[in-house]
């Protein structure tokens, strides 16, 4: 890992819109000339850092993560490993996403629930749990966690906790099913047993609904 822009490999900024982007296979993050990586972040190897994405210090970024256009890291977030985090997300102090997260495009997470312009505010955490997914669009109020490969489909409004494997959808977010860490939806009704398909046995913690 490097805690600055030191072993950082920067792309040449494209000259034109058939530009491609060709990634030497080497450890070492590679960070876009438009992102701002600040002093005092750590960007794990062979994470990739793209257009206009912001960095703040004190942020951690795991192994082979993904961070699209636009995208802002707040000061101390903790990211796992091979997380991808699409354009225009922002994650905000309090929000820490674990392994093999996926945050679609302009998703959106809170860290305070009772937010005012004043300075005076209660930071309000989110945890989203190992190989969970968030579709575009979709909202995570603050104090919500998201459970283990749970996943949480577009433009949802997630204002209740959601357990690990659930899917939910719509707004307010409701349950509508399980889902294993192999994307199979063949699981059974009430969360529990083995998946069909791939064999993996579902926690315990998948068997109650919202």
């Amino acid at each position: 890992m490097v805690a600055s822009r030191e072993r950082v490999t920067a792309l040449p900024v494209p000259a034109h819109p058939s530009f491609e982007v060709v990634l030497v296979s080497r450890p070492e993050p590679v960070i876009h000339p438009s992102a701002i990586v600040e002093d005092g972040a750590v960007v794990g190897d062979s994470t990739r850092v793209w257009h206009h994405a912001h960095v703040r210090e004190g942020a951690t970024i795991g192994r082979g993560c993904t961070l699209g256009k636009n995208v802002f890291i707040d000061a101390g977030v903790s990211i796992g490993n091979r997380v991808k985090i699409q354009n225009n997300v922002s994650v905000y102090r309090g929000v820490m996403l674990e392994d093999d997260v996926f945050v679609g495009p302009s998703a959106v997470f809170t860290n305070d629930r009772l937010p005012r312009a004043r300075e005076e505010w209660v930071l309000t955490e989110i945890v989203v749990g190992a190989g969970a997914s968030i579709g575009a669009n979709a909202t995570i109020v603050a104090g919500n966690d998201i459970g283990r490969s749970a996943m949480v489909g577009a433009g949802a409004v997630v204002t209740r906790p959601v357990a690990a494997h659930m899917v939910v959808v719509g707004n307010p977010a409701r349950f509508v099913g399980w889902i294993c860490r192999c994307t199979s939806t063949r699981v059974a009704p009430d969360g529990h047993g083995s998946c069909p398909d791939c064999g993996v046995s579902l926690p315990p913690a998948a068997g109650s609904s919202q």
